[in-house]
C-alpha cells in the first residue's frame, strides 16, 4: 500500500514539507465524525468514489464522453476531475476557519496575518480555481484546458464564478498564501494526489479536447455528487495521520459507502429489441403513429429531437416510451426522464413507467423515482420506499452551507436499508432526484435546470446520460417556453435524445422548439436552423438532427381512429355571478335522464365550489368535486377513485357509475385519462378545450346512453348574445387572456350554428385558427380582436422579457466554451433561492400551509390525531400533519407570510420549522381570519375563502387551477366582464 506520505517523499519532497501535509485539515473533528480529516485524505476519499460512481452509475455515453475527451483515460481522468475539487483547502483562508486545524498548521511553520480570518470573502473553491489556474499552466497545459478545468474547481458549492473574481486582488492575497512554504505544500497537495490516482505527473492528465460548456455542466454536478458522498461523516471518518492516507485504504471506504448507500445506475447496455417494440413491452400492436415515431427514433443517425404530436388516446405514451428505449441502445442513454405538466398527471404516469421498466430491466422498477411536492401521498410510491427501509422523515432532509460553503446538514443518510428493493435513500434528498435512473416529475424539473440558479449543475448532470420525455408541451405559454427552449438548447448541445409530445402544436411553436434544439445541436458552427418543412398530415412525427440532410424532416401518420363529429353548442348562465346554475341544472337532467357520466369543468377553484354545491342540491351523492385547494391527501384520493370510476374498463377495476357528475378544474384537462359521455366546460384557448374534448368519449365503450350516444360538447363562461364581442368570465380572461378566448369563441359559435368539429382530423387547423401569427383578423369582432391582440402582444413580450433574466444562460453570452461566469445572476440565501426556483412558472407567489385545528385539547391535524398544547406531537406525526397541506390563494400570500408561522414546538424539526400552520378553530365552524379573508376547510368544498364582513362565497379574486402550466395570461382588454372582478391571479398549480 503506497500512502501519501511515501508519494510525497518519492517526488522529493522534504520532511518540512510532508510534516505540513500531514497538518492541512479538509474537514474539521466536528463535522468528520470526531476525527479532524486531512485534505489529502478528503481528495482521495472523493477520487475513490468517483471510481464508484464510473464503475456503477455512470451512463456508457457519458463514460464515451470522458474517454474521448481524456484520450482513453476516462475513469482515471473522472477520478482526479472529482478528487482536485477541494485543493484550494490548502490555503490560510479556510485554514483559519477551525481554530483546533489552524493551531496545527501553524505549529508547522506556516502562517498567515491576522487580515485573514473567517467571513473575508475569498473561499476554499475560488482559492482552488486560482491554484489550479496556476499549477496547471505550470505543467505545461494548454489554455484552453485550463480554462475549462478551472470552473468545476471553483464552482463545486453551486455557483460558478467569473474569471475576474477568482483573478482579482483577492487571489494574491494572504488569504491564498504567500512565500515559498505554502507555494510548496500547496503544489504538493496537487502533485502527491496525481500521483496517487495513477498519473505519472500534472503534465500527463492535460485532456485533448474540451467538451462542450453543456457537457462541462454535466461533469461539474457529478463532482459534486461525488464530493456529497465522500463528505457523508458516516461512511468517511476522518483520519489525521498522513501516513495513513491512501488510495486503497480511500477505496475501501468508498466501496463500503456505495454498498450502504444503495446507489446504482440504470438498465446499462440494452440489447436492441427486432420488430414491434410497442408489442413486445405493451402486448398490443403498435398503431400507425406509434410504429412511426418508433421508425423514426430507429433512424436517426445521431441523437436528436423527435415531436410526436396525435390525438388523445392515441398511445402517445407507450409510443415515446418504445422510442425512448430504442434511443437509449443506440446512444447509450442509461435511463429516463418523464416529465409531466402537473403533479396530478405524474401519479398514474409514475404506474405505467414503472410497469415498462420492468419489462426493459426486470428489478429497475423499484428504483424508479417520483419528484413532486407531494409523493408522499402517492400510496404506491410510499409502499416502494417503506418496501427498502425508507424513513419518510429524510424525504424532507436537505443540504445545506455556511457561507463559507462548509455543510451545515447531512450529506447522505444513514445505509441501514437491508432489503435491496426501493430507490437508495441518497437520491431522495434535495437537489438529487434528477440524479436516479429513472424519473417521473414535473416538467418544473427540467425547467429547473434551465435557471441561474445554485447547484444547478445537479439537474443539469440529472438530465445528462437520459432520454428526456415531456408530455402536453402545448401547455408551455411563452413565460415557461423561455425556460424551456433554454433547456432544449443544452439538452441539444450535449446531444441528449428528446422526445416532445403533445396533441398538437401551432406551427410557431412548434418551429421554436425546433430552433432551439438544433441551435444547441450546433454550437460552434456557423449554419442557423432550418426552417422545418410544413407539417401535413395527423398525426405526425417532426425529427431534428444535425446529422440528417434534411436537418429537419416531417412524417405523417395514419390515424388510430376514425374522426367523429363532435357536436359543439354553447350555454348561457345567467346567474352564475350568484352561484346559481339553473341553466345547467335543467341541462343535466335532459342529457343524463337515462343515466351516464358528466364531467363538467370550470376554469377557477371558486367557480368549481359554487357548481358543486348547486348541483348537489339536484344530484346529491352523483355529485364529485376535484380541483387544488383540497388538502393532499384528499385530492390524491379523490383523483385516484375518479380515474378508477371513469377510466379505462379493467377487469379488476371498479364497476362504472350508471349517474356521475364530476365538477372539476384544469386538473381534468391533461393526461386525466377519464372518459366522459358529456362535456360541460368553460371556455379556454383552443388547444386547452380540445384536451377537454379529449375526455369525451375517450375509450370505446358500449352501451352509452341514447342521448350521449354521439359526442357532445357544451361550452360555458361566456356570453355571446347579440352581434357585439362576447364578454368573458373575469377569472377566464385574467387566466388566458381576452385576446385568445376571442378567436376560440369565434370557432365555437361557428360550430354551433351546424358545423361540428371532426375530431381528431380538425384539430391541428382548429389550433391554427386561433394561434396563427399572420396579421389579420379573423373573427367578426375585428376591431375588439385587434385591440385584444395588441394587448395581447406587448404582455407577451413583456413576460418573455421578464423570464429572460433568469435563464441559465446570459443574454448574448450562449456561445461562451466554459463555465466560467456562468451565474451572472446574483444568488444569495435560502429566501431568494426559493424565489428564483418558483419563476419558471409565470404567476403570483403563493404559499403552502398545513391545516390545523385548535381547541381545548390543544392542537390536532387534519386527520384529527392529537399534537398536543403547543404540537409538540408534530414530529412523531409528521405524516398526519403533512396529510393536511394546501395551497392558498395567491391573494392570501402576504398576509400568509405575515401572520402564519410554525408551531413553537416544532423549531428543533428540519422540515416543520420552515412549515406554516393555518389554525382553524374548533369553534366558531372552523373559520379563522386571516388578512382581509375569512378561510374554512370544508370535507366537500375544500379551501373556502371570502371577505371579511361578506356573506356571499364569490368576494375573492377567482383563480385557476394548475393554470400556471396551461395559462396564456395576458393583461385583459376591452368590454367589461360578466362576473366578478380580478386584481390578482393565482397561477400557481394544484
Amino acid at each position: 500500500m503506497v500512502g501519501a506520505a511515501a508519494i510525497a517523499a518519492g517526488l522529493g519532497y522534504d520532511s518540512e514539507t510532508c510534516v505540513r501535509l500531514g497538518a492541512l485539515w479538509g474537514k474539521s473533528r466536528k463535522n468528520a465524525g470526531g476525527t479532524v480529516n486531512l485534505v489529502l485524505s478528503h481528495l482521495f476519499d472523493t477520487a475513490a468514489v468517483a471510481e464508484m460512481i464510473w464503475d456503477h452509475f455512470l451512463a456508457r455515453s457519458t463514460k464515451e464522453l470522458l474517454d474521448r475527451v481524456s484520450g482513453g483515460r476516462g475513469r482515471m481522468f473522472f477520478a482526479w476531475l472529482c478528487g482536485i475539487h477541494d485543493c484550494g483547502k490548502a490555503t490560510p483562508a479556510f485554514q483559519v476557519l477551525d481554530d483546533e486545524g489552524a493551531s496545527r498548521v501553524r505549529a508547522t511553520g506556516l502562517s498567515w496575518s491576522a487580515a485573514v480570518r473567517p467571513g473575508m470573502g475569498w473561499r476554499h473553491d475560488r482559492a482552488g480555481a486560482r491554484l489550479a489556474m496556476d499549477r496547471l499552466a505550470e505543467a505545461g497545459w494548454a489554455g484552453d484546458s485550463v480554462e475549462w478545468v478551472w470552473p468545476l474547481i471553483g464552482g463545486h458549492h453551486g455557483i460558478f464564478p467569473s474569471h475576474r473574481q477568482v483573478c482579482g486582488p483577492k487571489s494574491r492575497g494572504e488569504g491564498q498564501g504567500r512565500g515559498e512554504g505554502w507555494s510548496r505544500v500547496q503544489r504538493a497537495v496537487v502533485e502527491v494526489f496525481t500521483r496517487a490516482v495513477g498519473f505519472s505527473d500534472l503534465a500527463s492528465v492535460e485532456p485533448v479536447e474540451a467538451p462542450t460548456r453543456a457537457e462541462q455542466l454535466q461533469l461539474s454536478g457529478l463532482v459534486v455528487m461525488a464530493d456529497w458522498i465522500a463528505s457523508d461523516e458516516r461512511h468517511f471518518v476522518g483520519i489525521d495521520d498522513l501516513g495513513a492516507v491512501s488510495m486503497s485504504s480511500a477505496r475501501e471506504r468508498a466501496g463500503k459507502a456505495w454498498q450502504a448507500l444503495r446507489l446504482r445506475g440504470g438498465w446499462g447496455r440494452l440489447n436492441a429489441v427486432e420488430g414491434d417494440v410497442v408489442a413486445a413491452r405493451f402486448g398490443c400492436p403498435a398503431r400507425p403513429f406509434q410504429r412511426d415515431l418508433v421508425e423514426r427514433a430507429r433512424c436517426m443517425p445521431a441523437p436528436g429531437l423527435l415531436i410526436g404530436e396525435a390525438p388523445m388516446g392515441e398511445g402517445k405514451t407507450e409510443a415515446a416510451l418504445a422510442a425512448a428505449e430504442v434511443l437509449a441502445t443506440r446512444f447509450g442513454a442509461d435511463g429516463v426522464f418523464v416529465g409531466m405538466p402537473t403533479q396530478a398527471t405524474c401519479d398514474p404516469m409514475f404506474t405505467r413507467v414503472r410497469r415498462w421498466v420492468a419489462g426493459v430491466s426486470p428489478g429497475l422498477e423499484d428504483h424508479v423515482v417520483l419528484l413532486h411536492g407531494k409523493r408522499d401521498f402517492n400510496a404506491e410510491w410510499k409502499k416502494m420506499v417503506e418496501a427498502g427501509g425508507g424513513d419518510p422523515d429524510d424525504w424532507f432532509r436537505g443540504v445545506g452551507e455556511d457561507e463559507f460553503g462548509m455543510s451545515t446538514d447531512d450529506y447522505g443518510f444513514d445505509g441501514g436499508q437491508a432489503d435491496p428493493s426501493g430507490p437508495a435513500q441518497w437520491l431522495l434528498g434535495r437537489l438529487r432526484g434528477l440524479l436516479a435512473p429513472i424519473v417521473i416529475g414535473t416538467v418544473d424539473q427540467l425547467l429547473h435546470a434551465a435557471t441561474c440558479t445554485k447547484h444547478v449543475m445537479l439537474r443539469m448532470a440529472g438530465l445528462l446520460g437520459k432520454v428526456v420525455i415531456l408530455d402536453e408541451v402545448h401547455a408551455a405559454d411563452v413565460y415557461m417556453s423561455q425556460f424551456l427552449h433554454e433547456a432544449l438548447r443544452w439538452l441539444g448541445q450535449a446531444r441528449v435524445p428528446v422526445i416532445l409530445l403533445s396533441a398538437t402544436l401551432p406551427a410557431h411553436q412548434r418551429r421554436e422548439l425546433l430552433d432551439a434544439y438544433l441551435t444547441g445541436a450546433r454550437t460552434g458552427e456557423a449554419a442557423t436552423p432550418s426552417s422545418p418543412p410544413s407539417v401535413t398530415g395527423y398525426p405526425n412525427t417532426t425529427t431534428a438532427c444535425v446529422h440528417d440532410e434534411p436537418p429537419v424532416q416531417a412524417t405523417p401518420s395514419e390515424g388510430w381512429r376514425t374522426s367523429q363529429p363532435v357536436h359543439v353548442r354553447t350555454l348561457t348562465e345567467t346567474n352564475a355571478g350568484e352561484g346559481e346554475f339553473d341553466e345547467l341544472t335543467a341541462l343535466l337532467r335532459d342529457r343524463l335522464s337515462d343515466g351516464g357520466c358528466a364531467l363538467v369543468i370550470r376554469n377557477d377553484v371558486q367557480r368549481a365550489q359554487e357548481t358543486y354545491r348547486w348541483l348537489v342540491r339536484s344530484f346529491g351523492e352523483d355529485v364529485r368535486l376535484l380541483h387544488g385547494r383540497l388538502a393532499v391527501e384528499p385530492r390524491a384520493t379523490r383523483t385516484q377513485e375518479c380515474l378508477d370510476l371513469l377510466g379505462a374498463p379493467r377487469r379488476d377495476g371498479p364497476r362504472r357509475p350508471e349517474r356521475m357528475i364530476l365538477v372539476a378544474t384544469q386538473l381534468a384537462e391533461q393526461s386525466f385519462d377519464v372518459d366522459a359521455d358529456l362535456l360541460i366546460s368553460d371556455l379556454a384557448p383552443v388547444d386547452l378545450l380540445l384536451q377537454r374534448i379529449g375526455r369525451l368519449h375517450r375509450h370505446d365503450r358500449r352501451g352509452r346512453p341514447a342521448k350521449l350516444a354521439d359526442p357532445q360538447a357544451v361550452i360555458t363562461g361566456f356570453d355571446a348574445r347579440g352581434v357585439t364581442a362576447p364578454g368573458f368570465l373575469g377569472s377566464s380572461e385574467a387566466i388566458y387572456g381576452r385576446y385568445l378566448l376571442l378567436r376560440t369563441a369565434a370557432l365555437v359559435l361557428d360550430a354551433e350554428q351546424g358545423k361540428p368539429w371532426s375530431i381528431p382530423a380538425d384539430v391541428p387547423t382548429l389550433v391554427e385558427a386561433v394561434y396563427s401569427t399572420s396579421e389579420g383578423t379573423g373573427t367578426p369582432w375585428p376591431q375588439d380582436e385587434q385591440a385584444a391582440r395588441t394587448g395581447w402582444q406587448h404582455s407577451e413580450h413583456a413576460r418573455a422579457t421578464t423570464a429572460g433574466q433568469y435563464l441559465l444562460s446570459a443574454h448574448g453570452q450562449w456561445s461562451t466554451p466554459t463555465l466560467a461566469g456562468l451565474h451572472y445572476a446574483h444568488v444569495a440565501g435560502a429566501e431568494e433561492q426559493t424565489r428564483l426556483d418558483a419563476l419558471v412558472r409565470d404567476g403570483e407567489e403563493s404559499v403552502e400551509v398545513v391545516l390545523l385545528r385548535h381547541g381545548k385539547h390543544g392542537y390536532s391535524t387534519y386527520r384529527g390525531v392529537r399534537l398536543g398544547m403547543h404540537g409538540e406531537r408534530g414530529p412523531e406525526s409528521l405524516e398526519d400533519v403533512v396529510a393536511g397541506t394546501v395551497r392558498l390563494p395567491a391573494s392570501l400570500t402576504t398576509a400568509a407570510l405575515a401572520q402564519l408561522k410554525p408551531l413553537s414546538e416544532w423549531n428543533r424539526h428540519p422540515w416543520l420549522k420552515h412549515t406554516r400552520a393555518l389554525v382553524l378553530p374548533e369553534d366558531h365552524d372552523g373559520v379563522a381570519e386571516l388578512g382581509d379573508r375569512l378561510v374554512s376547510y370544508d370535507h366537500h368544498l375544500g379551501l373556502t375563502v371570502r371577505r371579511v364582513g361578506k356573506g356571499s362565497t364569490r368576494q375573492t379574486p377567482p383563480s385557476g387551477d394548475d393554470s400556471r402550466t396551461s395559462s396564456r395570461a395576458s393583461v385583459s382588454q376591452g368590454r367589461p366582464l360578466i362576473t366578478g372582478t380580478t386584481s390578482r391571479v393565482d397561477l400557481s398549480p394544484g
